[in-house]
């Protein structure tokens, strides 16, 4: 048992390891300074040297606004696998919908992480207990969150309280990839991302 977290402790450390160098990759092939990705993206020019160097630990505020200022996907940041790894993560899980779920992480009762590609189905608002994050990856997401019904865009990423009656789908005919963070009540995820209509609307209503 212990080998085993100790083998996923290990990949985890080389998976973040990895991120900096990539991200420095990704600014030189763009053929721009630290000073203009930190104009971009609000980000610290220190933060960002440090962050690229190994020096600093990624988070998901750092990485957000990274992501779309090299207009990549999050995934090919952090470099997750495509399909599970019975070594370390768990098999990706089809359903008859043709939707399919990557755990990319396990750890139970806390952070949870996903990759999901979800095919077209009816609303059906939900509520319980904890916190989500969504980020789009590729194709349109519908997100009914109570009296409110936005599209997200692949780059635009949504948070909320679980508490509140909610549904996300895809948009038409098509499936919509994304990101899906969970996390247990009052773990609420921070990230620096352009203001979504989720949060405009939810803000004229206070």
């Amino acid at each position: 048992m212990g080998g085993e977290a100790g083998a996923v402790d290990d990949d985890l450390d080389r998976m973040l390891t990895a991120i900096g160098p990539r991200l420095r990759s990704l600014r030189r092939d763009r053929g721009i300074t630290l000073e203009a990705l930190s104009a971009e993206t609000g980000i610290s020019v220190s933060a960002l040297s440090r962050l690229e160097s190994g020096k600093r630990r990624p988070t998901l505020e750092l990485l957000v606004p990274l992501a779309r200022a090299h207009r990549v996907a999050l995934d090919q940041i952090i470099a997750a696998p495509a399909s599970g790894d019975p070594r370390v993560h768990l098999a990706p899980q089809r359903h008859r919908n043709g939707s399919v779920v990557v755990p990319l992480t396990q750890y139970p009762g806390r952070l949870q992480v996903f990759k999901q590609v979800i095919a077209p189905r009816k609303p059906k608002l939900v509520t319980h207990a904890g916190y989500e994050w969504l980020y789009v990856l590729a194709g349109d997401l519908r997100l009914v969150l109570g009296e409110n019904d936005v599209t997200l865009r692949p780059g635009e990423a949504a948070e909320f309280d679980t508490h509140e009656p909610h549904w996300f789908g895809p948009v038409g005919d098509r499936p919509v990839e994304i990101l899906h963070m969970f996390g247990p009540q009052g773990e609420r995820m921070r990230v620096r991302a352009r203001p979504t209509e989720v949060a405009v609307a939810r803000q004229s209503h206070t």
